[in-house]
């Protein structure tokens, strides 16, 4: 019998929000897809998505129940696209227990494959309104001989790197991976581990980068200092950015909240929810597309005055663990059914990291100056002040992509 080999898979999400623009799908190195292929990947994606999404929703309640007084922040995309990649390896009830966990039961795995290339592609992209990049890498053990058909279906469907690497020197292997992912993260994420468990033999990185800019940029002058209720007892003091302007904004009288829409560039849009004082445990129990679809159709636009709070938070996850709480274990046990990764051999998960990164301030890219206002109609606003905990989603809008997900209890810490 061999012995297990480690699989470390690590995942990284840096979320910088200035403010956004509109993507175009637009394959790099790839070969001329025909429209229908595009239009099957494009479909393929938005299935995706919503299953993503509903996962995403399960995630954040077992998070919640578990520490419902903390901040959470995550990337449901970031994570499910980790295994999907996983699926190309994985096989019988491993396999089965992966596609339960992350909703891709029933979906063929030529559409879960094509969907997230699609998907990969589109949210790629560079310009001076938006920075997105979803990467995926594989830190590969010198002495491994890995199928040649996972990592090209690794390196065609989900554009991972391949990377070899010396395990038996675990520091030099800890310092490599550590540079690489400080350096494609532009030095945003750094020592994202700690330290590599004996016997690994391959690391999977997944990395996503979003820096975006505001369509409608605070004014730093009008940010001043004011109390955020981290509880009934306990006030903390936070910079507070104001702007006025027309928002798409709802009220659910059901669940007891308020859902304002902020925009970025064109396609992708903050969503921010504030359940009434004592109500979060009753929105976050409602939590589901279901709910997000009716948050949708309740919003209409009208002049607001918002207040947000500044802030920068950081979500670290054992992976190991929160994914238990959707009943995907197999893969980091002794027997994990990996052998399409590497044949003949006994291969486990060994470490799972997520971390998220989500920034809010007044700028868009450094150096922007705070926007006028507008004209807006003769109306009287509507105050929506962020000072008690509250959700936010940010969603790409096209394919209804959640890029993260998370709940600012104290914008000041965790």
């Amino acid at each position: 019998m061999n012995p297990t080999l480690g699989l470390g898979l690590l995942l990284a999400g840096l979320l910088t929000v200035e403010g956004l623009v509109k993507p175009n799908f637009s394959p790099e190195n790839h070969e001329v897809v025909s429209r229908a292929q595009a239009q099957e990947g494009r479909t393929a994606a938005q299935q995706l998505s919503r299953r993503n999404m509903d996962f995403g929703f399960k995630l954040y309640k077992k998070l919640a129940s578990a520490s419902p007084s903390n901040n959470i922040l995550f990337s449901p995309v970031s994570i499910s696209t980790a295994f999907s990649m996983l699926c190309l390896g994985a096989q019988n009830s491993t396999l089965a227990e992966i596609q339960q966990g992350f909703n891709f039961r029933n979906v063929p795995a030529k559409e879960l494959h094509e969907g997230f290339h699609y998907l990969i592609q589109r949210l790629n992209q560079d310009n001076q309104n938006l920075h997105m990049h979803l990467k995926n890498i594989l830190f590969i053990d010198k002495r491994l001989r890995p199928d040649k058909r996972f990592i090209t279906n690794a390196k065609n469907l989900y554009n991972a790197e391949s990377i070899p690497t010396n395990f038996q020197n675990k520091e030099n292997a800890r310092k490599k991976i550590n540079d690489y992912v400080s350096q494609k993260t532009q030095g945003k994420i750094n020592n994202l581990i700690r330290n590599i468990d004996p016997g690994s033999v391959m690391l999977l990185i997944n990395c996503i980068l979003f820096r975006a800019r505001w369509k409608h940029e605070f004014d730093p002058k009008l940010t001043k200092e004011e109390d955020f209720a981290v509880n009934e007892n306990k006030p903390v003091k936070v910079p507070m950015m104001l702007r006025g302007g027309m928002y798409e904004v709802g009220q659910d009288d059901r669940l007891a909240c308020t859902v304002l829409a902020m925009p970025y560039y064109n396609n992708i849009t903050a969503l921010f929810v504030l359940p009434e004082e004592g109500r979060m445990g009753q929105v976050e129990e409602a939590l589901g597309l279901d709910t997000l679809d009716r948050w949708k159709n309740l919003l209409t636009r009208r002049v607001v005055d918002v207040s947000v709070p500044r802030f920068s938070i950081l979500g670290t996850y054992n992976l190991k663990k929160i994914l238990s709480y959707v009943g995907v274990t197999k893969i980091f046990e002794e027997r994990g059914e990996l052998t399409r990764i590497v044949p003949n051999q006994n291969l486990k998960v060994g470490e799972a990291v997520h971390k998220a990164k989500l920034k809010m301030d007044e700028k868009g890219t450094e150096g922007a100056t705070g926007s006028g206002m507008g004209t807006l109609p003769m109306e009287r606003p509507l105050v929506f002040k962020l000072n008690r905990p509250f959700l936010v989603m940010i969603v790409e809008n096209i394919l209804s992509t959640v890029l993260f997900l998370g709940k600012i209890t104290n914008p000041t810490g965790t």
